[in-house]
């Protein structure tokens, strides 16, 4: 008799074989005609120019890492809503706290604070205004000797 170990070691070792056997068939049966515009970078039916190998600007990073953060912290105010009534309210609908409510609130109150942080430093905005960098022209004040 196995143990409970020794079977969830058969199905890993089955799931193996089946992923393996799927990539096995997958490289046999698939065609393969190599050209250069199959392997050209592919951006969205654009003519790609130049290299793909560029640095991309940061604010592209930055702006996704600011959406994804409010995006996920948007979402666990779902379960909260959903589960807001059970939290606050007796079995006969009679309202027991209201500590469930503040805990919303505290949380959007931080979301709406980081957001402001973001707003605030810039990191919305798409375009930056350039620096403006003085030149030593500028700065320097010429005297006429006579």
């Amino acid at each position: 008799m196995l143990s409970d170990f020794g079977i969830i070691l058969i199905y890993f070792i089955i799931g193996i074989i089946f992923v393996a056997a799927g990539l096995i068939v997958a490289a046999i049966i698939r065609p393969s005609h190599p050209n250069p515009e199959k392997n050209s970078t592919y951006e969205c039916g654009e003519v790609p120019i130049g290299e793909p190998w560029i640095k991309f600007n940061i604010r592209f990073y930055v702006i996704a890492l600011a959406f994804l953060l409010f995006d996920v912290e948007v979402v666990l105010l779902f379960p909260w809503a959903v589960v807001l009534k059970e939290l606050s309210q007796d079995n006969n609908g009679a309202l027991i706290t209201w500590i469930p409510y503040f805990a919303g609130l505290i949380f959007a109150l931080i979301l709406l604070l980081g957001l402001a942080y973001d707003w605030a430093k810039g990191y919305l905005n798409w375009e930056r205004p350039s620096p403006y960098i003085p030149e030593m022209s500028h700065l320097v004040v010429e005297k006429k000797i006579d």
